[in-house]
């Protein structure tokens, strides 16, 4: 068989699940299960698109979430379900570049009554009223920790500022650097970097671990 046949099998049976799934009521085991098969399928095949930024893993935690609760938006007529949630994806990344040059405007101008009177509108997101498979896993994880490391590592001097507790303030719905950083009374570089160096890290395998990143 054709690397093409492989594809069209691969999408036709995307197509099908996405229909399975759509035909259960929302927060049923049966959707869930679905939801949770289409996005191994599409991750382990390498179909989703990948950049090498800092804020990637977030973007694609958002476009998930995107995609679990707003399944019933796409259009096959309009594409592919990988070009659907590719698309959400790179929209989700121009937000986080977007979002990062406003912080480094902040930065620059934080001494200007309207940089200080600026509403980031990331704080003003909804809670999310239900929680997709992938979160869900991904918040049972974190809670119970199984390997006892993640409540261990922490912030030089910072005993409480925990990599249990960061990954639970940037999954969505996401507590804001700004907040958090003054939450913990911190630069925001340090938490930040922090996050990056010993969460991200972490986070990835688990997510490797589950069959949703490779």
């Amino acid at each position: 068989m054709s690397d093409r046949d492989n594809e069209d099998n691969l999408y036709q049976h995307l197509q099908q699940l996405v229909a399975e799934a759509c035909s259960y009521p929302p927060r049923s085991m049966q959707r869930r299960q679905k939801l949770n098969e289409i996005v191994r399928m599409v991750t382990n095949y390498g179909k989703l698109w990948h950049e090498d930024t800092p804020y990637y893993h977030d973007a694609l935690q958002q476009t998930w979430l995107y995609f679990c609760r707003n399944l019933e938006e796409y259009n096959p007529a309009q594409g592919s379900i990988i070009t659907w949630i590719n698309n959400h994806l790179k929209w989700r990344l121009q937000d986080y570049r977007q979002d990062q040059q406003q912080e480094k405007d902040r930065t620059v101008f934080s001494h200007s009554p309207q940089a200080e009177n600026r509403i980031d509108p990331i704080d003003n997101l909804p809670a999310s009223p239900e929680i997709p498979p992938i979160l869900a896993e991904t918040y049972e994880w974190v809670n119970t920790d199984p390997e006892r490391e993640l409540a261990r590592i922490h912030v030089q001097g910072y005993p409480n500022m925990t990599c249990q507790v960061l990954i639970l303030r940037r999954l969505p719905p996401e507590t804001p650097w700004k907040a958090i950083a003054q939450e913990f009374g911190v630069p925001l570089s340090t938490a930040a970097n922090f996050y990056k160096r010993e969460c991200l890290p972490r986070l990835r395998k688990f997510a490797q671990k589950q069959g949703y990143l490779e």
